[in-house]
């Protein structure tokens, strides 16, 4: 049985006078957007329009799939887990984590983790920023000297997470994103 042809949505170049087109989605621009991922989500979550370049597009796509967004929320609950020191988190850890910080910010997880969960539709740019601070070795999760907090990185997140919000920008973002 045939999958029909991923779409992704781009901006479309001067010369067309379009301002969005749809194109099929390329295998190598899916490939490129899972290496890049770490530096294509900082631009993300930066607020570059995922519809601004087709690696964006296709790297928004990816993470915005609910299954992405449920493996982003086990790789929180886990880290609140090791943070608690329970049996079972991941004592393996090669980084070791500022469990205090975490378990300060554990309202705000649940928060984070109720929404990228739910069934609906979420922006890519809050996604982004929910996955930075996992990955972020300077950041409040793994530094203690961090110059932000914990709480307000997940509450500026979850406030791109709103449901309400739209999920697209309207227009291609003139500060460098492309």
């Amino acid at each position: 049985m045939n999958s029909p042809t991923q779409r992704t949505i781009i901006t479309a170049g001067i010369t067309t006078g379009d301002l969005l087109a749809m194109r099929p989605s390329r295998v190598a621009d899916r490939l490129r957007a899972r290496l890049l991922g770490a530096s294509l989500d900082r631009r993300l979550a930066a607020g570059c329009p995922p519809e601004s370049s087709p690696l964006l597009a296709a790297r928004a796509q990816h993470i915005v799939a609910l299954r992405s967004r449920r493996r982003m929320a086990r790789n929180w609950e886990n880290l609140l887990r090791t943070a608690r020191g329970e049996q079972g988190a991941a004592h393996h850890m090669a980084v070791s984590v500022c469990g205090k910080h975490i378990i300060a910010a554990e309202p705000r997880v649940r928060e984070l983790v109720r929404l990228v969960t739910a069934p609906l539709p979420v922006a890519a740019r809050g996604v982004a920023m929910a996955t930075a601070p996992l990955t972020d070795a300077t950041g409040p999760v793994y530094n203690p000297r961090s110059p932000v907090s914990l709480a307000d990185v997940l509450d500026a997140a979850i406030a791109q997470l709103d449901p309400a919000l739209p999920l697209m920008s309207g227009a291609p973002s003139a500060h460098g994103c492309r």
